[in-house]
């Protein structure tokens, strides 16, 4: 253990007396306002959505609505998946909206975007919908804060899964933009590393309805692992399609390398059955999941996602770092 000289312990204790001194005249506006930035309409709406709308408002909620003694305000808006226009509302919410704090926020291609404002703004980016881990990698910023999973933890945990199983040849389908090009370049690199093959891939523009010619490419390759490096809706269009084409009936096993429950109910247990899959939350986990699970369920309609789940976990340790710190600036509140 490393002893600080007493002069340094001094001055720490001094500079945590004077921050809390006062600190309800510390919290901007008269109160802490919370932006769930996500995707309201299209592919990723399942999983994030109104439920993480709702998620953040529960955490809110069980804080007791108020930080500080100051009101917890939550709003929210549908990004549409378009870098531009979560560019454009990440704008508004900081310079008009009083917005402290931006949260959520699937595809990556967004919250690349947006962790660049924030920065640029000094305040708050909670991620617990994008995936790339080049969100603290190349584009890591002090401002933003990758809670849930990434790209890496997907990778790290499903590929080498099945190359330790024996299936050590792999064809990748991969969403063209960040969080699919992510996700296949950590996926590829820990099959090689475990000593595995990548035979090839092809990339399908987000959102595609028609998955017929990248899955009859990927058949052709005779990989033994297809890795769906893609998510949402375009991972349910690429499952239905390839049990409709008999792929795993070929020998080749599919892998959704981001596949959540939503996912499984939409697709139904026939097409789902015996799919790899990892997640950073289950509602049936044990007592404390399935306590908060069912609350959010009476609200939802459905279980929560791991993105869901997180997004209240990385609302309510932003709230107590607020409280501890005594302020809502982003240094104090992220360094806590």
């Amino acid at each position: 253990m490393k002893l600080l000289p007493t002069a340094a312990i001094a001055l720490s204790v001094l500079a945590g007396l004077s921050l809390s001194d006062g600190a309800s005249a510390q919290i901007s506006d008269d109160a802490v306002k919370i932006g769930v930035l996500t995707d309201m309409s299209s592919l990723y709406s399942d999983a994030t959505g109104t439920g993480s709308l709702i998620a953040t408002q529960m955490a809110a909620e069980d804080f007791g609505g108020k930080v500080k003694g100051k009101a917890i305000e939550v709003i929210g808006a549908d990004h549409q998946n378009k870098p531009d226009i979560g560019s454009n509302i990440a704008r508004q919410w900081y310079d008009t909206g009083k917005v402290d704090a931006i949260v959520d926020v699937p595809t990556s291609s967004v919250a690349l975007a947006v962790q660049q404002i924030t920065r640029d703004k000094n305040r708050v980016f909670l991620m617990s919908g994008p995936g790339a881990s080049d969100l603290t990698g190349p584009a890591c910023s002090p401002n933003g804060i990758h809670w849930t999973y990434d790209t890496y933890a997907l990778s790290k945990v499903g590929a080498r899964a099945m190359v330790d199983r024996g299936e050590d040849s792999w064809f990748f389908i991969t969403a063209d933009y960040a969080f699919g090009h992510a996700l296949e370049r950590d996926a590829a690199a820990i099959v090689k590393a475990n000593h595995g093959k990548v035979l090839g891939a092809v990339r399908a523009p987000l959102n595609t309805n028609d998955f017929s010619s990248f899955l009859l490419q990927a058949k052709s390759s005779n990989a033994k692992v297809i890795g769906l490096a893609n998510g949402g809706g375009d991972a349910q269009n690429a499952i239905k399609q390839a049990a409709e084409f008999g792929l795993q009936n070929n020998g080749q096993k599919l892998v959704a390398l981001l596949f959540q429950i939503t996912d499984v109910h939409s697709l139904g247990f026939g097409v789902a059955q015996g799919m790899i899959l990892t997640e950073g939350f289950y509602w049936d986990m044990d007592e404390a999941s399935r306590a908060f699970s069912r609350r959010f369920l009476a609200r939802a309609g459905h279980m929560p996602t791991m993105f869901q789940a997180g997004l209240y976990s990385a609302v309510t340790h932003y709230l107590k770092a607020i409280d501890t710190a005594g302020t809502d600036e982003a240094k104090p509140v992220i360094a806590q």
